[in-house]
């Protein structure tokens, strides 16, 4: 499969996923990342990205390959977090980057085929990363959330409105995403929700994927469909 083709395929699957699972074994009730992934996996979740900041490295790459397998046979998407080398190491369909981490120009020439995801917080950001060749844009934090240390200001709704509206790429929304916020964020235009908590600290994880899958579907329905 020629890159260009591969890169499509890649985000094509990427648009229809709508909800987007970033993991945290820290913030899962003492379960593992693995078991977490499994129960999302069964719930419906089809994008997931493993971002495990404090886990050595040798544990995050085996963690990556156990992700990969499991990815692959349920036909989902597996994002890797600032780890551009562990994303080609272990055949992930993308990577994705904060403003701190491997630029995206050269991850874009380095990965071609990969999906490369931008962290971005405001519209300079936004507008840099589709510049530098970023498959889509990260916009967040909107809310107060326990898994991220923020020192600015939170976007809400009128900040991601403002950046939404420059944005010529697929872009995704997160930063203490509750179900509760999901009618207005479709409202707002997104298609791509990416949570946390709402899945990782549930008590029952592949029903709150269900239950987050199931508000995306019909929220997004029209009355034609």
């Amino acid at each position: 499969m020629n890159t260009k083709f591969l890169h499509t395929d890649r985000m094509r699957r990427f648009q229809q996923a709508g909800l987007y699972l970033v993991t945290s074994q820290a913030l899962s009730r003492g379960r593992s990342t693995l078991e977490i992934v499994d129960a999302a996996l069964a719930g419906g979740v089809r994008l997931i990205q493993l971002r495990e900041k404090e886990m050595p490295m040798p544990d995050f790459l085996r963690l990556a390959e156990l992700l990969r397998a499991r990815t692959a046979d349920a036909k989902a998407l597996l994002i890797i977090n600032d780890r551009v080398d562990v994303a080609l190491a272990v055949g992930a369909d993308g990577v994705h980057l904060g403003q701190a981490d491997f630029p995206i120009a050269p991850a874009r020439r380095l990965a071609p085929d990969l999906i490369i995801g931008a962290s971005t917080h405001s519209p300079a950001e936004a507008q840099a990363a589709e510049r530098a060749g970023a498959s889509y844009i990260n916009i967040g934090p909107l809310f107060p959330t326990q898994t991220k240390t923020w020192s600015g200001e939170f976007l809400g709704l009128e900040g991601l409105k403002v950046i939404a509206r420059l944005a010529t790429i697929p872009w995704t929304v997160m930063g203490g995403i509750k179900p509760e916020h999901v009618p207005a964020l479709i409202q707002a235009g997104a298609h791509t929700i990416a949570i946390v908590t709402a899945i990782t600290a549930a008590a029952d994880p592949a029903q709150a994927a269900r239950d987050l899958l199931a508000l995306l579907r019909t929220r997004h329905r029209t009355p034609d469909t």
